[in-house]
């Protein structure tokens, strides 16, 4: 896996260059920054820093961004598909459909996220935090939800998800399963 600092991967990116997969970026400063449309397939970006980014379009499926910072990033139609997001930091952040089939969000924070028609099939959202997040259309088939808290979450379909005693409810209250 090549490792590349941020500022290699702005120059390149401005250069024209857009397939960067299996690149190393753990802890890169990216405040701000425009990479949409890249390809970041199979990268690490552990405990990046990408607050108020531009990653719409991008090809980040298997991605590692572990502690990740993604608050108030735009991530619309991003693959992430099997991506490890485990607690990652994505507040705000913007996921219109983005596709998260498979994907690893445990632990991650999603408070006012908005992820309208996202595919959240099969993913691991335990112990997440979804309070005043928005899911109208968003596809929670099969998703783990043990201790994921949807408190004032809007427009939550959770009829395919996997819920049990521990999930927390728009309403703020457990359900017996």
């Amino acid at each position: 896996m090549q490792h590349l600092s941020a500022e290699e991967l702005l120059a390149q990116y401005a250069n024209g260059t857009r397939d960067f997969s299996q690149i190393n970026l753990i802890r890169a400063n990216l405040f701000e920054v425009n990479l949409s449309d890249v390809n970041l397939y199979q990268s690490n970006l552990q405990e990046v820093y990408l607050p108020y980014a531009d990653l719409s379009n991008a090809n980040l499926c298997q991605a590692q961004f572990q502690a990740a910072e993604l608050s108030d990033a735009n991530l619309n139609q991003t693959n992430l598909s099997q991506a490890n997001l485990g607690n990652a930091n994505l507040c705000r952040a913007s996921l219109r459909y983005a596709n998260l089939k498979g994907a690893d969000l445990s632990g991650a924070n999603l408070q006012g996220a908005d992820l309208y028609h996202a595919d959240l099939s099969d993913a691991n959202l335990k112990y997440a935090d979804l309070t005043g997040a928005y899911l109208e259309a968003a596809k929670l088939d099969g998703a783990q939800l043990t201790g994921t808290n949807f408190y004032r979450a809007k427009k939550v379909n959770l009829s395919e998800a996997n819920c049990d005693r521990t999930t927390v409810f728009p309403d703020g209250f457990c359900r017996d399963s």
